[in-house]
């Protein structure tokens, strides 16, 4: 359980794709304009990430070392059209909006990176857990971007939800009279809000690491007085 809860930790957090490696910024900057296409563009990364991880970590042995990139490109390029074409299928105003970013999964690093530094190295269950756990730490932050520069930019809250479920429709958090601030859902916004993102981190980090300096400190026994 230990391991696992390592996994997870490090999928979440200490290893975050976007806040700790910085892969994966090209979707990241380009589809974040909404809380909505950001989340499901994620979620469509999470459905790669743990059946590629899956399907690697199975066939492992099977795949010669000299080889393994182009095999693992080529079984994450098969899942990426399985997912596009599903897309389409199901969600195709949804599709419509994400474009060419779906397609790009199999050239996003999180994927390739994942699964050449661990899924080919550990057993399934450990590589289906990291490739979802690194899928949800990239989905919560980019949901996050997602959702500042929607705020910031339009005012707006799931705008476009319709496209998924045509019953509902978006939240219009600030005044309809708000003139939204049209750097937010620009590129140079969505390196403002990141750069935002990873200075938090870095705080929240500092500020742990600082505690814990303390608290050793704190624990230690005092010195031994040397007799006279």
């Amino acid at each position: 359980m230990s391991i696992y809860k390592d996994i997870a930790w490090n999928g979440l957090w200490k290893q975050n794709s976007i806040l700790a490696q910085l892969l994966g910024l090209c979707p990241l900057l380009a589809v974040s304009t909404s809380l909505v296409n950001a989340v499901s563009l994620g979620l469509a990364t999470i459905l790669v990430m743990m059946l590629s991880n899956f399907a690697i970590s199975a066939l492992r042995a099977l795949i010669p070392y000299e080889i393994r990139i182009p095999v693992f490109v080529l079984i994450i390029a098969a899942l990426v059209t399985v997912v596009d074409l599903a897309f389409n299928a199901f969600l195709h105003d949804l599709y419509l909006v994400l474009g060419i970013f779906i397609p790009l999964i199999v050239t996003n690093c999180i994927v390739l990176a994942r699964v050449e530094a661990f899924a080919a190295k550990n057993g399934l269950r450990a590589a289906t857990l990291d490739g979802l756990m690194m899928g949800v730490g990239f989905v919560w932050v980019i949901g996050l971007l997602g959702a500042v520069r929607e705020l910031v930019g339009q005012g707006t809250l799931f705008s476009g939800i319709e496209m998924i479920f045509p019953t509902l429709s978006g939240i219009q958090v600030l005044p309809e009279s708000y003139p939204g601030f049209l750097i937010a859902m620009l590129p140079p916004g969505a390196f403002f809000v990141l750069g935002l993102l990873i200075a938090g981190r870095n705080w929240l980090d500092a500020r742990a690491n600082q505690r814990l300096r303390e608290h050793r400190l704190h624990d230690q026994p005092p010195p031994a007085s040397v007799p006279a």
